[in-house]
Formats: C-alpha cells, sequence, structure tokens
C-alpha cells in the first residue's frame, strides 16, 4: 500500500485511478475496523480525520472489505468526488469521498458510506 500523500502532475491533471483505489480500500479497512485510521491520517483533512475516528466501524463484513470499481468527476478544479464499489462478501457497500488538492496534495474532506 502506498503511504505517501496523493500528489500528482500539475493543476488540472486528474487523479490516477489506482492511486484512489488504493485510498478507497485503506479507508473501507479502516471502517469495516480492520484497519487503525491512523494509518491513512495523511491523507485526510484534521476535520475528516475525526469524522473517521468518529464514525468507527460502519462497513459490517465476515470478510476483508475489497475495493472495486471506481468512478470519479471532477466538479471543479482542484476538487475530485469518487465513489467506490466495496465488495464485502453478501453485501457490497458504497463508499463516497470527496477529495481537494491542497497545495500539490490532494487530501480527503468529506466520506460516507451506505
Amino acid at each position: 500500500m502506498d503511504t505517501y500523500p496523493l500528489v500528482w502532475g500539475p493543476p488540472g491533471a486528474m487523479p490516477d485511478e489506482r492511486r484512489l483505489r488504493h485510498l478507497g480500500q485503506a479507508m473501507a479497512e479502516v471502517l469495516a475496523g480492520r484497519r487503525p485510521p491512523e494509518s491513512v491520517a495523511d491523507r485526510l483533512t484534521d476535520r475528516a480525520y475525526r469524522d473517521l475516528v468518529r464514525a468507527g466501524r460502519m462497513i459490517e463484513t465476515d470478510r476483508p472489505p475489497f475495493a472495486g470499481s471506481v468512478h470519479m468527476k471532477e466538479p471543479r478544479d482542484g476538487a475530485v468526488e469518487m465513489c467506490v464499489l466495496v465488495h464485502c462478501g453478501e453485501r457490497n457497500h458504497v463508499l463516497a469521498i470527496r477529495l481537494e488538492r491542497r497545495g500539490v496534495h490532494w487530501l480527503c474532506t468529506d466520506f460516507e458510506t451506505a
């Protein structure tokens, strides 16, 4: 797993889908209680990190979650919204994540799952 902050090319460059899927996988593992939230702290804003810690276990599964396909859009320059289908055995979940460019880094500013 790549543990460095998400950095992409020049302003306006779309993020790499592989790195987005890795972030989705890591977030799903945290929300399933299989990874400590500290492991993704460098990829979230302070508020998003507090929300993640407060959320606790939101994905109930007996199997490790697996991040599948990523759907991404760029509502404005410097912001990306993505959703990831998270396979969890009998029941799948969707994880939505918003990232914003802060300098050269992309940070998660918000997330939700269903």
